[in-house]
């Protein structure tokens, strides 16, 4: 069991500082992207969603990658939470999640529930209520139209619009059409491409870590080794990911009805969870979490989150809002629903702020 959450550290090796150090070639990526990457002509980012610096270790163990292995294998963190929404965000604007305000999975907007990845809430699709560049109104690659090559179903979704807008989209229909996206690019003058894979973090949400995690990881190597044969000379390759994952399976914990009854909404997701209590029930429900499931989780007020940093140090009242005022976020291989919204059942898992889940791998490599 682990005795303190693992706080992401915004000033260092975070993804939230890859783009700053590539486009800005500020000093910030010194010391942790190797100079050959900060110099290079042109440079590949491919971001492989679910994959946690434990689970590619225990990879290399068994030889699952071997094109991957003869690369340079770095540790980074992703941020917090450890939910895609909010990583991929962080790495396409480089600002923390205090910065560019998606802040979660679930994010509370006035009494609704925004699902950040869908753009959805309770009534369906909110693209013409939720405005996705005003709700996150940091510029995406520094306000530089960068191609992003990601699945073509994502072109016109808010969340694209939120963390994508006014980039190059490339859509690809299957990931084999991947590398042949990335030499168009680079042929037609850019210096930067970003490429996008979610195949990895599907397996391991439907089968957990296991034989068809491994599988996969098998085919991002190759996928990696496919990429790698078009770069043209001069150009550096980086492989990372915006969370690791654990298996939860059916280790569930259905919450109390004496806290559900005290809580206006909950918004975050199973992992890491905002209670957002009714009028006068913070410090109650606070003491009761604690009381219930210290055993198992972290239980924070938000205050407690903001002073430590856990969003990054800047951070604004809308912001603030959209968070609960009480946290929960699990540090054994379990999950935290509500009996009457228990979503799907799912075998592997994110969003909390273990090692496995925080600690990403910075893999990079040069084509001279």
């Amino acid at each position: 069991m682990m005795n303190d959450p693992v706080i992401p550290d915004y000033t260092s090796a975070c993804i939230s500082n890859i783009i700053p150090a590539l486009m800005e070639h500020s000093a910030i990526g010194n010391g942790w992207l190797p100079d050959e990457v900060l110099k290079a002509e042109k440079t590949v980012l491919l971001l492989v969603d679910g994959l946690g610096h434990e689970q590619f270790l225990a990879s290399k163990e068994t030889g699952l990658a071997p094109n991957l292995e003869k690369m340079n294998l770095g540790r980074m963190m992703t941020v917090a939470p450890t939910t895609t929404a909010t990583a991929l965000t962080s790495l396409t604007t480089g600002r923390p999640p205090g910065e560019h305000g998606i802040v979660g999975y679930k994010v509370s907007v006035g009494n609704q529930v925004l699902n950040s990845l869908r753009w959805t809430t309770g009534g369906g699709t909110a693209l013409n209520e939720i405005n996705p560049s005003s709700f996150q109104p940091v510029p995406p690659f520094l306000g530089e139209e960068v191609p992003a090559i990601s699945p073509v179903e994502f072109i016109n979704s808010g969340f694209t619009e939120a963390h994508l807008r006014n980039t190059g989209y490339e859509g690809y229909f299957l990931p084999s059409n991947i590398p042949d996206l990335i030499s168009k690019c680079l042929s037609e003058g850019s210096q930067l491409v970003y490429a996008y894979y979610d195949g990895l973090d599907k397996v391991g949400h439907i089968h957990g870590l296991g034989p068809f995690y491994d599988a996969e990881i098998t085919f991002v190597d190759y996928l990696v080794g496919q990429i790698y044969k078009v770069l043209p000379s001069d150009t550096a390759l980086i492989v990372t990911s915006d969370h690791g994952m654990v298996n939860v399976g059916d280790s569930v914990i259905e919450i109390d009805d004496s806290i559900m009854r005290r809580t206006d909404i909950l918004s975050g997701e199973a992992r890491f969870l905002w209670f957002h209590p009714t009028r006068n029930n913070h410090d109650s429900l606070f003491s009761d979490l604690e009381d219930l499931y210290s055993d198992c989780a972290w239980v924070r007020t938000k205050d407690q989150i903001l002073d430590e940093g856990w969003f990054g140090r800047q951070i604004s009242d809308q912001v603030k809002e959209r968070l609960g005022e009480v946290a929960l976020l699990a540090k054994e291989p379990i999950a935290f629903l509500d009996r009457k919204k228990r979503g799907p059942k799912l075998v592997g898992r994110h969003g909390s702020l273990t090692d496995a889940e925080v600690y990403v791998p910075l893999i990079t490599t040069f084509k001279e």
